[in-house]
């Protein structure tokens, strides 16, 4: 049987894309956001620590953005508004790796 009618039968049918609410631009979650950058002193474990401290990510997921951190070189792992992007920033910082805070382009 081909893919096409397996989805038929599991009741597939076409995605639609989600009406979006425009907004005044300053929405909590856009517009920045926070980068952490690869080194040679800080382990998996101390940046997936503060990962999870800092954004409240599972450690599924600080475990995805560390992995990025060391085979990508950097990884963004928040996205809200300036004031949270400067303070979650603050809090990795902490453990000496280098984070950038920047407006979404």
């Amino acid at each position: 049987m081909d893919r096409l009618n397996l989805f038929a039968m599991a009741g597939a049918g076409v995605i639609e894309k989600p009406e979006v609410q425009p907004t005044d631009g300053d929405t909590k979650g856009e517009g920045w956001l926070v980068t952490v950058y690869n080194n040679d002193v800080n382990t998996y474990e101390e940046v997936m620590v503060i990962l999870m401290v800092a954004t409240h990510c599972s450690a599924d997921e600080a475990y995805m953005e560390a992995w990025e951190i060391d085979h990508l070189g950097a990884s963004v792992v928040h996205q809200a508004d300036e004031d949270e992007c400067r303070t979650v920033a603050e809090v990795i910082a902490t453990i000496g790796i280098r984070v950038e805070v920047s407006q979404q382009p």
